[in-house]
């Protein structure tokens, strides 16, 4: 079976998708860590969204993988659509979630900047609590919160910055029509960080996207309603 590549968000890492590698046993399965991020929080972190792109693709090259799955959440749904583009021979099917092709996301809880002053003024620590609480409809009072917590206090400052910056500085609305993979959307109907406006636009324009809305769920559907996402999942991939 095809393998599937999983490129985490924003203060991520891949400890967050073992849910996912548990319901795709079937595949190989690659979950990185991004550098400066989860696993990989004592690399240097890098300082574009193609850079990190390109960082995935020769991981997924160390571990033989020459065509795959490809699913990118949040900062990494932007990674996997500019992966997409570099390499768009080695990605059969592509799944993007909780992302948009806009990098000052537009309509997020707080805009890029004050999220760069804060996190400045507060603190790695206290940013990744702040933050993580975010990405679930019940806050810090949801299921998985504090196993994210665990994962997104271990990104130093440089980090944070350096991955808001990327964020910021990257915008692929131009080039979405020319994405050839098989594309599936996912979105949380609660999402604090992409608004509606931005899944509309990859909806819209990416050739032949298919779309699922899950409800009553915010930034990490994935985490929050595990069972619907994982079968979203599984259909979408076994049809390939």
């Amino acid at each position: 079976m095809t393998p599937v590549v999983f490129v985490h968000g924003f203060l991520g890492g891949s400890q967050q998708w073992q849910g996912q590698i548990k319901a795709l046993a079937e595949h190989d399965v690659l979950a990185v860590d991004l550098p400066g991020f989860g696993l990989n929080a004592h690399l240097e972190p890098l300082t574009s969204i193609p850079a990190y792109a390109a960082w995935v693709l020769e991981a997924a090259t160390a571990h033989g993988l020459a065509r795959f799955h490809l699913v990118g959440h949040s900062m990494g749904g932007m990674i996997a659509q500019d992966m997409a583009h570099q390499a768009p021979d080695k990605v059969q099917d592509l799944v993007l979630y909780g992302t948009g092709a806009t990098g000052v996301l537009p309509g997020r809880f707080e805009t890029i900047e004050t999220s760069m002053a804060r996190s400045e003024s507060d603190g790695a620590q206290a940013t990744a609590r702040r933050i993580a609480a975010t990405w679930f409809l019940h806050t810090t009072q949801a299921n998985a919160y504090q196993t994210c917590v665990a994962i997104a206090e271990q990104a130093r400052l440089a980090a944070i910055l350096a991955g808001l910056d990327a964020m910021r500085m990257w915008d692929g609305v131009d080039r979405l029509g020319a994405i050839k993979a098989r594309t599936l959307l996912i979105w949380g109907d609660r999402d604090r960080t992409y608004q509606w406006s931005q899944i509309q636009q990859l909806w819209t324009l990416i050739p032949g996207a298919r779309l699922a809305v899950l409800p009553d769920c915010a930034h990490a559907a994935h985490l929050e309603k595990p069972h619907m996402f994982d079968a979203l999942l599984r259909d979408f991939l076994s049809r390939g």
